[in-house]
């Protein structure tokens, strides 16, 4: 989960100097106190005159920048798995992620059996334009072949600037042989929300939201709103899809919790030491009506999807179901660097509203529902708990994080039809309670 704004450059200097004593501070004591007051600053020195001998008399030449890049990725490698340097490619491409905003084609890629796969294209995107549909495989760009390409670098070249070409060559099932489509790139606004109706007839809406973008809480209001006017009247049940979401903006996701929640604390984050507490609210004005909510959570939910569910979870707005979700309880802020390059820095962790740490626990469902993934591939599906140097949560035990996994859904969507299932439930359960003594009933 990424905080925001970037903290000004004066910071990031601050930051460098101490990362760089603290990865490069290897000196003997008794040396350093005949140095005096200067001991501090010593192992730069030593960075430098080692830097120098490498450009000097290695055996090959080498870059200077490539040099201080692998230095800086030494540095950060040593903290936690959500702490990274990133070189300007990679950080452009954060941008990207976070915005939802690029030049290209505006088709979601996956690797699918060994082949270039179209997940889907995007909406009003030159990939949609062009016919493209879920299941084409993509066999060359520009005429060079994907299926040795690493999927990072069919993306790239997919991308590019607003107005130039690119040939696809594309098969599909019920071709005879691969056909050749020319897209032009465009400027694409990725969507983070889509919306679905479930049953007009009871006015139940189905929200998924994929990450926690610049203006996702207006994509889920916007929803929201466009299921009251297709539905001709107020929700009467809500199932917020959260499944397989990453997380994204903090900002975004507490906004988002806010639009459920009419009072309370949705988020609390506390840096080093329990230093620089912030606590965030939620605010009266413009609360959705106080209808039936379910939110799919499975162990894809991670860092800002986790704090909406924990928010909703703790305020007892929500049913949880699915399956324990990531356990991603940590803040990064992102600094951007001079020369274009970015650090993504873990500064805080966050507690829901109950002051739960979600660090290697993750959320757990009020109601399990699995997703009909055998347990030897659900078990193989990786939490914070699993990756390497991550953050410990100081209130639970190693031995007492392990938790149910979860794949990707079937084509049932067990879960969601779950979660259908109890909506019904409820207004069954609404329509059959005898009403109380003294209150007039008013039916829909």
């Amino acid at each position: 989960m990424t905080r925001r704004p970037f903290l000004p450059r004066i910071a990031l200097v601050g930051a460098l100097a101490v990362a760089f004593l603290a990865g490069l501070g290897v000196e003997h004591v008794a040396s350093a106190a005949r140095r005096g007051a200067a001991a501090p600053y010593r192992p730069l020195d030593v960075f430098a005159e080692v830097l120098e001998k490498v450009e000097n008399d290695y055996v090959e030449d080498v870059k200077e920048q490539e040099l201080v890049y692998g230095a800086i990725d030494g540095i950060v490698g040593r903290l936690d798995p959500h702490s990274s340097f990133m070189r300007p490619d990679v950080y452009r491409q954060l941008r990207e992620d976070t915005t939802g905003e690029f030049d290209g084609l505006g088709v979601e890629v996956a690797i699918s059996g060994g082949a270039l796969t179209v997940v889907a294209p995007l909406a009003d995107s030159p990939g949609e334009r062009a016919g493209l549909r879920p299941g084409d495989r993509i066999l060359a760009i520009d005429g060079t072949p994907t299926k040795d390409l690493p999927l990072a670098e069919s993306i790239r070249r997919m991308k590019g600037p607003a107005g130039t070409r690119a040939v696809l060559e594309v098969m599909r099932d019920g071709f005879s042989a691969p056909q050749a489509l020319t897209l032009v790139r465009d400027h694409v606004r990725a969507q983070s929300v889509e919306l679905r109706i479930l049953d007009p007839e009871r006015r139940y809406a189905y929200v998924r939201v994929k990450a926690f973008q610049e203006r996702t809480d207006r994509g889920v209001k916007k929803a929201l709103d466009d299921a009251r006017a297709r539905l001709g009247g107020e929700l009467r049940g809500l199932v917020l899809d959260l499944r397989g979401n990453p997380g994204g903006l903090l900002d975004q996701a507490v906004r988002v919790a806010d639009l459920f929640l009419a009072s309370g604390i949705i988020v609390t984050t506390e840096g080093r030491g329990r230093r620089d507490v912030q606590v965030e609210k939620a605010r009266e004005k413009d609360t959705e009506p106080p209808y039936p909510i379910i939110v799919l959570v499975n162990k894809g939910t991670a860092s800002a999807s986790e704090i909406v569910a924990g928010a909703l979870q703790d305020h007892g707005r929500a049913v949880i179901m699915g399956t324990p979700t990531f356990g991603k309880g940590s803040v990064q802020t992102i600094v951007e660097l001079e020369d274009g390059s970015g650090l993504k820095l873990t500064v805080a962790r966050y507690f829901t509203p109950k002051h739960r740490s979600i660090q290697e626990r993750g959320i757990t469902p009020d109601v399990v529902v699995g997703e009909g993934v055998p347990p030897a591939v659900a078990d193989a599906s990786p939490g914070e708990k699993d990756l390497k140097g991550h953050l410990r949560n100081e209130s639970i035990s190693s031995d007492a994080t392990s938790g149910a996994g979860a794949g990707t859904p079937g084509s049932e969507d067990h879960p969601l039809h779950t979660a259908l299932d109890y909506l019904r439930a409820v207004d069954i359960l609404k329509a059959s309670a005898p009403p109380s003594p003294g209150l007039a009933v008013k039916r829909e």
